[in-house]
Parts: C-alpha cells; structure tokens; sequence
C-alpha cells in the first residue's frame, strides 16, 4: 500500500472514523492498491457538523475581505504544488497527467474566482424616500455540505470550497470513495493557507453517508454531482428535509456536425471531446450528428482518433466495472448494426496489465433507438448517427432527457445561431468540442443533467450559497412620512 490510510478530517485534524468498515482504493493504472477509505457512519458525520457548527459563529461575522485572503495563499499554494497534486489525481483516477495539470490548473482559476468575491456581493442601497434607506445584503447560510464524484478529485471539490467558503459557509465534503486522497491534500493546504479549524470538513463513506447528509438537520444546503439517477434521489431527499439543494447528474451531449465544418478542426475537436479524462466527464462529446454528407470529416475523426493511444496520451476509466459496462454497449451496438470503425474494446498496456483501459471507440449508422446512443456511457466512445436535415439533427437532441452540453460544427453563422436557439443544453458550442464556460460564467446544465435553481460555480453559485437580508431604516422624524415611508 503505496499511502497510509485514508481520514476523516474534523476540526482541523485527521482523525479515524467510528466504523471499522473500509475499502480498499485502486490505481485504475496499474491495479496497483493505493490505501483504505474508510465508510463512515451517522456518528462521523455528527462530529464534523457539530465542528462546523463551532466555526460558523466566528468564520461567518469575518469580513468577506479577510476570508478571501485564505483563497490568494491556497492559490499560490496550488500553484506552488501542481506537479504533485496532478500526479496524485492521476493516479487516483487513472486520467493523464496532462489531464490532471489541466484539472489543478482549473482548481486555480475557480479559486482565482473566489478571490473576486468580495467585489461581486456588495449589495445594493437607495434611498426610496426622503430620509429613508433599503438595503440587500448576501448573509451566509450556515453549515453546507458537498458531495462529489470520482471524475475529478481535484477540481469538483473546488467547484464548492472556494466559493462556499469565502461566502462565509462552513462545509461538510463527502469524496467519492473511490477517489479519497486529493480531498485530503486540498484539507492541507487549505489549512496551510490559514483556515481556521472546522470550517473545511471531510467524511468519507458511500451511500449511508450521503443519507445522512441529506437528513442532517443542521446541514442547511446539499450540492452533488454525480449520475442522473442519484442526483435525483439526493435532490428529493434533501428538500423533502427542507434544504437548499442543487444537484448535477449525467449528460448524453450531441456533436452537430454540418458538410461545411472545416475538417481537420472538427475531427480534432471531436477527437479529443471524446477521448478526454478517457471520457469520463459530463461534457465528454457521447453522441455525434452528421448531417448530411460527412464521410470525409468521419474518415479525419477515425485519423485522429487513432492517434489516441491507451497508457500514453489517454487514461485508464475508473475500474474494472466501468470497463466492461463500457465495452458491453460496444458489442451490442455491434450486434444491432451499427459499424465499428475504430475497436477500443479488449485493450491492454504493457507493464500496466492489471489497468483498466478501454481504447477510444468510434460506432458508425447508430440508431436513435439503440442504448448507445441514449444513454450515457462516461467512457472514450462517440456514437455517429446520420439526419439530412438540420432540423432532424435538432429532433434527435431535443428528444434525449438530458441537457447538459451541445456544439455544432459549421462555417455558417446563421446555421450556427439556429442551433444554438433551438438546442436544449445548458452550454452550447459552436465549433467547440467541450463547451465549459470559463469564470466568471458558470456551469450548469438543463433538463436532467441539473436539479434546483441556479449554477454551481460563477456568479451565479451567489445566490445558492447565500440567502438576501433587506434592510430598511429612517432616522429623520421631521421628513414626515409618505406611502413609501
């Protein structure tokens, strides 16, 4: 076992959980144990609360310009240890460590955003009558929690820690429990950076964990990310106990693409939309368009597509699991029909026999019926499927319950504008394989990729990690009074 195992962090400190109960954390790599996480019980989640809780009083009544100061030192502290944050992610998840320095470089940017707050929640005040003043302000909610997924153990936690915090929220975090050791490190630095004890939190554990997180009565607000079907149980769960809750599930994210788009672009960009974080992510291009006569354009894709070598330039997915789901909508695609042009299935590294790799997959003539083209694979697979008009393009999108991303790809900017009203995405693309916006605009997708209001990160995480206090005051009798007043 290459790290001591895995804590829970309360109050400042690594400490054991109550249950005995652990499992054991994999390098998707190599196969290679890493360490033990432990499940953590009602009891664990009670203690981080109860610290959180103790914190909230003095954190929260600390002017937001003396809390942002935390968040320059963690980025210069990110910033100071990317290499060894990116290679702890990969190793953990089995990304690349490219992919791993693009998702720290990413934490810096979302924490570089955090700084800025106290810029963006000034409130409001005016005069609405003689001598009489209404103000807003953004009052932090109290203790919050944040449970978050394997595909990204290093910037997902910071889609809420940064912003939640420095808005003056205590939190609760539950890692995925295949991913432990990045929290861990990020509670360190943090700590480093002057965070006062049991403000950060971390529990670990698996599905009890997280019902107790909802039913917590203490716990004021929830944010997940994760698949569809648990983002919806998370969301009831956690608003039938009156919380906030903002929940993020999985996507099905539709490639249009048009005989004008140039070519050597669009198969690049779908390439690596594809492929990327071994297409683990939920704005991972799953699903492409072709309208009309694209061969050429397919024939690039597969060059390129080609270029992406298992254990070199992509990552292994998560577990041996995932592996076989992943390559089981592969076999039966092919067995409905449809035309493997590229074959990632049966994939081995040498040296790394025990990884879990799938080598990226391009599926031609799929039909919209097929499971492969429904529902969402989270590995390096695009599925083609051909329309001969713009519209039927649009019918195939439009009709998938998720809602999370779309691009297309053109030269023609009326076409392009078309799409992009008509599409029914949160984030759309025009000639941009994975259209994440980049702060301050925020991330969010529509339909079933997002249950509750709002957006995770960006100015628009504002209003779900603080609620408005309005004030109004008058301290001049002899201005009389008025309906206004």
């Amino acid at each position: 076992m290459k790290y001591t195992p895995v804590q829970n962090f309360i109050n400042g400190k690594f400490v054991d959980a109550f249950s005995s109960k652990k499992i054991d954390v994999i390098s998707p790599l190599d196969g290679n144990l890493l360490s033990t996480v432990p499940l953590s019980d009602k009891k664990d989640l009670e203690n981080a609360v109860k610290a959180a809780k103790a914190a909230f009083p003095s954190w929260s009544k600390t002017p937001i310009k003396e809390r942002v100061q935390v968040f320059f030192r963690y980025k210069t502290l990110l910033e100071k240890n990317l290499k060894e944050l990116a290679e702890l992610c990969s190793e953990e998840n089995g990304k690349t460590y490219n992919e791993s320095v693009a998702e720290v470089e990413k934490s810096i940017e979302l924490t570089e955003f955090a700084t800025s707050l106290p810029q963006l929640v000034t409130g409001e005040i005016l005069e609405v009558s003689k001598g009489v003043e209404c103000r807003t302000e953004h009052v932090p909610l109290g203790v919050v929690a944040s449970i978050v997924p394997f595909n990204f153990p290093n910037m997902v936690p910071n889609w809420t820690i940064p912003n939640a915090i420095a808005l003056g929220n205590c939190m609760i975090m539950k890692p995925s429990e295949k991913v432990p050791l990045s929290c861990g490190r990020l509670a360190e630095l943090l700590k480093e950076a002057g965070l006062p004890d049991g403000v950060l939190n971390i529990v670990h554990g698996d599905v009890e964990l997280v019902e107790a997180i909802c039913d917590n009565p203490d716990i004021e607000a929830v944010s997940f990310v994760g698949s569809t079907k648990v983002a919806k149980i998370v969301y009831q769960r956690a608003t039938s106990n009156y919380k906030r809750a903002l929940a993020l599930g999985g996507a099905k994210n539709h490639l249009m693409v048009l005989p004008d788009a140039i070519p050597g672009m669009t198969a690049q960009n779908v390439a690596a939309s594809m492929s990327g974080c071994a297409g683990q992510r939920c704005m991972a291009a799953s699903a492409m368009i072709g309208v009309g006569n694209v061969d050429g354009i397919i024939d690039k894709i597969c060059e390129e597509v080609r270029k992406i070598i298992p254990g070199e330039n992509l990552g292994a997915v998560i577990n041996k699991d995932s592996k076989d789901r992943i390559e089981g909508y592969i076999t039966e695609a092919e067995k409905q029909g449809a035309k493997v042009l590229v074959d990632g299935r049966n994939t081995k590294v040498k040296g790394k026999e025990n990884g879990t790799y799938v080598g990226p997959t391009v599926i031609d003539f799929v039909k919209p019926e097929m499971s492969v083209a429904k529902e969402e694979i989270f590995g390096p697979v695009i599925s083609i499927m051909r329309t001969n008009t713009v519209d039927e393009a649009l019918a195939i999108e439009n009709a998938n319950p998720y809602g999370n991303a779309a691009s297309v790809f053109t030269q023609n900017g009326g076409m392009a504008r078309y799409i992009i009203d008509h599409a029914s995405a949160g984030m759309i693309g025009v000639n941009v394989g994975v259209p994440v916006p980049r702060e301050p605009f925020s991330f969010g997708g529509w339909n079933e990729s997002k249950f509750g209001v709002g957006d995770i990160t960006g100015k628009s995480s504002i209003e779900f990690w603080t609620k408005l206090k309005k004030s109004t005051t008058k301290w001049n009798p002899e201005s009389g009074i008025n309906w206004m007043s």
